[in-house]
């Protein structure tokens, strides 16, 4: 036998070697039956594979294969270009879809504790050649993180992220319903909504929110409120700030034991940004952020009683502003999304900051004098790609410390502020995004070549489909 994958091509640090270990010893220690090896695919959704614990332990430091073909798709499994005819987006080792190999991270090793003697565990797509796959976005935000730290910095996020609750009537299996997409299935409210953080609408739903609180706890996220939102059965869980491929991974972890919780318990959660029903109001994702160093806690907060920004900070916010257009498809990446940028809606509609206000962009969160002063953007939707989410604030955020970018005056009414709009539409964004020369010399030319690929794909779907609205329209009338 040669040398293992992993360590034939250095994948692991030796803090993970040893993790490993521990990983193994706790697999036979507490007997478990299987393991689920995850990786996050473009959409942030998870893919993988479920391992017998045995040939889990025997791949543990091999890799596991996987099929590279999962790249090609769309959020609904559409692929966005022929299968065998997939050129590799600029990027020749993916042409034909070769098999891949995913990479277990044993640092993200958890035990689920909704399924008996259960295991999961994150991991990288890599090529055989032990090389990283340039679409994989949790490498994508790795390389971003180290780069920062190049600099001397250390990317801290804190997660807000909104969803809705419903009662699940009809799942819609009949064979009928199950193309893809599949019909959505039949729902209902769990609640009346609209008495935003009462505690008596909060306890209307308290059987399932304790389900989705224990697990949630139990996985070891770091868990800080459970929030009533606006829309009937909306909800906001958020966390305590992370480092920031942790606070990546939680997000993603999340979201898939939120939606495997309720479904096992009789609800739909959908993290879906404006779902189509009456009285519904938008969810949003709020991203936290600063910067920490060895000698720095707090990067972006002011030195003294009468600043509100240090200039790291203010630098740092400017470039959030100069490419949130460009950077749209990575915090909005649906069609849906962008139908929740409306004016005095908690939601921003143009590109403008404030301090401690919730119509803005960028708010500042803090005040002067405060050490915990940092940044909140509030464009990004929940169903965005953690991964490609943050690192499009770390790309943007580099380049206004590297430029010394200037943010500007703040805008107290950011709704009649006269600022740049934020893109109306995916397909606006995907040509912004396509179209950054920042974007493309941080994240490679042919990584976005190759979203832009999925999302006008996606878009032209969209744009080929006959609306509700239009049958409304047109089928009368005319």
């Amino acid at each position: 036998m040669g040398t293992p994958f992993i360590r034939r091509h250095g994948l692991w640090s030796a803090e993970q070697q040893e993790q490993a270990d521990r990983v193994a010893a706790q697999v036979e220690e507490l007997g478990l039956r299987q393991v689920r090896i995850s990786w996050g695919d473009q959409h942030g959704i998870l893919r993988g594979k479920t391992l017998e614990a045995g040939h889990f332990l025997s791949v543990l430091r091999t890799g596991k294969d996987f099929q590279t073909a999962t790249l090609i798709f769309d959020t609904t499994n559409n692929p966005a270009v022929p299968p065998f005819a997939a050129d590799g987006f600029g990027d020749p080792r993916l042409t034909g879809l070769p098999d891949g190999v995913l990479v277990p991270d044993p640092a993200t090793f958890r035990v689920l504790p909704w399924l008996d003697k259960t295991g999961w565990v994150l991991s990288n797509l890599h090529y055989r050649s032990g090389e990283v796959v340039p679409f994989d976005t949790r490498g994508v935000l790795q390389t971003q993180l180290d780069r920062l730290a190049g600099d001397g910095w250390s990317f801290v996020a804190g997660i807000e992220l909104e969803f809705y609750l419903t009662k699940l009537d009809d799942p819609r299996l009949a064979f009928e319903s199950c193309g893809y997409p599949p019909d959505p299935p039949t729902v209902s409210a769990v609640s009346h909504g609209f008495q935003y953080l009462t505690e008596n609408r909060g306890d209307e739903i308290a059987g399932i929110l304790d389900v989705l609180r224990d697990n949630v706890v139990e996985l070891g996220l770091p868990l800080a409120t459970v929030e009533d939102e606006w829309g009937p059965g909306q909800t906001e869980f958020t966390f305590e700030p992370m480092p920031g491929l942790q606070a990546a991974d939680a997000a993603i972890l999340l979201r898939s034991a939120v939606k495997q919780l309720s479904r096992r318990h009789g609800y739909h959660a959908t993290f879906m940004s404006r779902p189509a029903f009456p009285n519904a109001f938008s969810s949003g994702w709020h991203l936290h952020q600063s910067l920490s160093s060895p000698e720095v806690e707090n990067g972006f907060a002011g030195s003294s009683a009468d600043e509100l920004l240090s200039d790291t900070g203010r630098h740092w916010m400017a470039g959030l502003l100069e490419h949130a257009k460009a950077c749209s498809v990575l915090s909005t990446p649906t069609v849906n999304g962008y139908k929740r940028y409306r004016p005095d809606s908690f939601a921003p509609d143009r590109i403008a900051w404030a301090e401690e206000n919730r119509g803005a962009l960028v708010r500042v969160a803090g005040a002067r004098g405060d050490a915990n002063t940092h940044l909140e953007n509030r464009a990004g939707e929940p169903a965005a790609n953690p991964y490609l989410y943050l690192a499009s604030q770390i790309v943007s955020g580099r380049d206004g410390l590297r430029n010394k970018l200037d943010p500007g005056p703040s805008a107290d009414e950011p709704y009649r502020a006269e600022a740049e709009p934020l893109p109306s539409s995916l397909q606006e964004a995907v040509e912004l995004f396509a179209a950054s020369s920042v974007l493309r010399a941080e994240l490679g030319d042919p990584f976005v070549e190759y979203l832009s690929t999925l999302k006008r794909h996606e878009v032209s779907r969209f744009n080929a489909a006959v609306t509700d609205w239009e049958q409304r329209e047109y089928f009368e009338v005319y």
